[in-house]
């Protein structure tokens, strides 16, 4: 692990708090952390490779690249400036498990162009893409294609510190006024996918895909004016204590990102219509980032690379970008860090999600889209999602 920190590797953020090791006997180490990480399990996924192989080696420049053995299903057999080799590994510590497929070639090419016409003419079996135009390129005809959910999570955070917000009926009547399919498919042309919860469509721990959250205008209307709210003038308003105040809100849009700001004006025009008036405040980067950072913002219009493991302590940790604050979250989000027991995570979770529609801290709209194309003569179950794409590839064949 000291490498990977020294080398600056893929890896090396995986590791970056990790302080020292601890041998405990031939089957037990201790990995010692400068600061809790939650689910730090989920960041020892990096190849396993034998310390006598290469040792008195320089690893990035040794020889004995060409054909390490690691802990996985296959070993490289062959690397070459165009392709590399995997085959097989009969020494692997699965004996149980089962696989038909021998070998796998990785072809490597300079430019996407070259990658794009080999899978045309047949040299390649599978390849994964975010190119929103990738029939454009390769046609339609000879393969199958499979989509799945990336990582890029876009969101609303609803500061509950701002006095409007903090009313419950009030990020309801926006949640309920918001046509999530109407932004990906006017803004991006379906090429995303529409979503409800940091978690759907890519975490073993979430299984509902409900990603509408109860678009309803006339139940947006009908939740202002059960909580005393007046639509006049084409605005809503409510006087308490003699004083009348008029719902008007500010969306933070970092100036820069283009399709957020069109996502921006989507969002204003839709709630401005049901009497919600939005301004929008187009902020350079700089600035974005420091009223990000100070929460000087009603809603901000975010965006977050979510990780393969199921931490939310972005959405519901302390200093979270809504400032929202439940016990009942707390107290799930210290359970879920102290327990592998699989049934529990998953009924926590299922709570988590109750927890997060009820209240709407955060409003989920959308995440990017990948698309994993692959040959029609390519045999077996192709499942990817956005951790691994390759799911039960010992079984593929052509």
């Amino acid at each position: 692990m000291t490498d990977l920190k020294i080398h600056g590797t893929i890896y090396s953020s995986n590791v970056k708090d990790v302080v020292g090791i601890d041998i405990i006997d031939d089957y037990t180490i201790k990995i010692n952390l400068s600061k809790e990480v939650p689910f730090f399990e989920y960041n020892l996924t990096f190849p396993i490779l034998s310390k006598d192989y290469y040792e008195g080696e320089d690893f990035v420049n040794t020889t004995k690249n060409s054909s390490p053995i690691g802990t996985g299903k296959f070993k490289i057999s062959a690397v070459q400036p165009s392709y590399i080799v995997l085959e097989k590994n009969a020494n692997w510590w699965n004996k149980e498990k089962k696989f038909t497929l021998e070998k796998i070639t990785i072809n490597l090419y300079s430019s996407i162009g070259e990658l794009y016409n080999s899978f045309k003419i047949g040299n390649i079996d599978l390849i994964s893409t975010a190119n929103d135009n990738l029939q454009e390129y390769i046609g339609t005809i000879g393969y199958s294609t499979k989509e799945m959910k990336g990582r890029d999570h876009t969101f609303l955070a609803l500061n509950i510190a701002n006095e409007f917000l903090s009313r419950s009926e009030v990020r309801k009547a926006i949640s309920f006024s918001l046509d999530k399919n109407n932004i990906t498919s006017s803004i991006f042309n379906n090429k995303y996918f529409t979503s409800s919860f940091p978690l759907d469509y890519g975490n073993w721990l979430y299984e509902e895909q409900d990603a509408s959250s109860g678009y309803n205008t006339e139940q947006a209307k009908q939740i202002l004016k059960d909580n005393g709210w007046i639509n006049r003038n084409g605005g809503w308003q409510k006087t308490e204590n003699y004083i009348t105040k008029r719902l008007s809100l500010n969306l933070l849009v970092k100036a820069s990102d283009a399709s957020k700001v069109s996502v921006a004006q989507n969002i204003k025009q839709q709630l401005d219509s049901q009497g919600i008036l939005i301004n929008i405040v187009q902020a350079a980067d700089n600035q974005y980032s420091t009223m990000i950072a100070t929460k000087n913002y009603d809603i901000a219009l975010c965006n977050v690379t979510l990780s393969p493991s199921p931490n939310l302590y972005t959405f519901f940790g302390e200093n979270n970008l809504a400032n929202y604050t439940n016990e009942e979250i707390n107290n799930i989000m210290s359970e879920v860090k102290n327990t592998t027991d699989e049934n529990i995570l998953k009924e926590k979770y299922k709570r988590l999600f109750e927890i997060y529609k009820s209240d709407i801290p955060y409003i989920s709209l959308y995440n990017n889209k990948y698309t994993v194309a692959y040959s029609s003569s390519l045999v077996g179950d192709i499942t990817p999602n956005w951790f691994y794409q390759f799911y039960g590839i010992e079984s593929w064949y052509k």
